[in-house]
């Protein structure tokens, strides 16, 4: 169910049209991406605008090889807290969002309580990831990981109809 406040009742196809080819290419050029969904210039940078504007887009990003910065090790590690008060999921917030090593950190409802997504360089480093630093965040108690073998599909884009 979507709110008044949700900018995507105020989406039209164009806008759509926009998204998906800045997703594809944040880097295009505003006369190009102008011509590619039927617009005039001016128009076209309007809408871009106010998506940023209204936290549609919220940024234009480099996609880095991770292998050739030395981080080609990909894990995903359950976390599991001991105590479930306010103030433990609060410190644990804090503290995991200080370790450069970790990609993305999720709050998740089942039998554990955050899954992280982590880069690392080798299995060494994802050992002292694991015991020297996720282990030691406030509340950790239990973990379980998983090493990527293949990664088969990595995107940052939503599906946005047209």
């Amino acid at each position: 169910m979507r709110t008044q406040r949700n900018p995507v009742r105020t989406l039209d196809k164009l806008d759509h049209k926009i998204l998906n080819i800045l997703q594809e290419d944040g880097r295009i050029a505003m006369k190009d991406l102008a011509e590619r969904v039927g617009l005039s210039v001016t128009p076209c940078i309007e809408r871009v605008k106010r998506m940023e504007r209204d936290g549609v887009i919220t940024g234009y990003y480099a996609r880095v090889n991770p292998t050739e910065l030395g981080a080609a090790l990909l894990v995903f590690v359950e976390i599991t807290l001991d105590h479930k008060s306010g103030n433990m999921f609060e410190q644990f917030r804090r503290e995991v969002q200080k370790i450069p090593e970790v990609l993305e950190c999720h709050l998740v409802s089942g039998d554990f309580d955050y899954l992280i997504k982590a880069r690392i360089g080798e299995m060494a480093d994802y050992r002292k990831l694991l015991g020297d630093i996720l282990l030691q965040l406030p509340g950790a108690v239990q973990s379980k990981s998983y090493v990527v073998m293949e990664e088969i599909k990595e995107t940052l884009r939503i599906f946005v109809e047209t």
